[in-house]
């Protein structure tokens, strides 16, 4: 079923914008549950769709149809991948460097423990620490996202790994 809003139905607002969302809520919450198998993960990735689509109708943006909004989807779920792809290689690049540093054995790193270990430390420290093992940014660039000095962020950093090194740990051990 192809919704497409004219300008007669946009200036409907809040009613138009409800019509195109009843008419597109199945077929948009369906193209991403087909593809991603995950409930929980396509109803968040709806959600992002429609807000999406909420910002654009109020900016008076071009044909808000199920074409369109299925094409947001698309992005939606690259950049849900995307995340999930970088995630994957922050915890190798946490768990070579723990490794190496702190663990004493050779047992490779436990991804649900170092979620865990990463998920227990304070906002700017697990910041951080994806910043600079994830997205590989060198620590002044660091610097300038905690909008902190060069020294301080150095400071944050040890104080992360240290964190994360125990917090694994502790989960190791229990």
């Amino acid at each position: 079923m192809a919704v497409a809003m004219s300008d007669a139905d946009r200036v409907g607002g809040q009613r138009g914008f409800r019509t195109l969302y009843d008419a597109a809520l199945p077929e948009v919450f369906g193209y991403l549950l087909h593809r991603c198998g995950d409930r929980t993960v396509a109803e968040d990735l709806c959600q992002e769709v429609f807000l999406a689509a909420a910002k654009s109708w109020q900016q008076g943006g071009g044909d808000l149809g199920i074409a369109w909004l299925v094409g947001v989807a698309r992005h939606k779920l690259v950049d849900h991948y995307r995340r999930q792809d970088r995630e994957r290689r922050l915890l190798a690049l946490v768990s070579e460097q723990t490794r190496v540093e702190y663990v004493d054995d050779d047992e490779p790193l436990h991804r649900a423990r170092a979620l865990a270990a990463l998920a227990l430390l304070p906002g700017p420290q697990r910041l951080a620490l994806v910043l600079r093992y994830f997205d590989g940014l060198a620590v002044p660039e660091i610097a300038q996202h905690l909008e902190r000095s060069v020294h301080a962020t150095e400071s944050v950093l040890a104080r992360a790994r240290d964190g994360f090194r125990r917090h694994y740990l502790e989960a190791t051990d229990a």
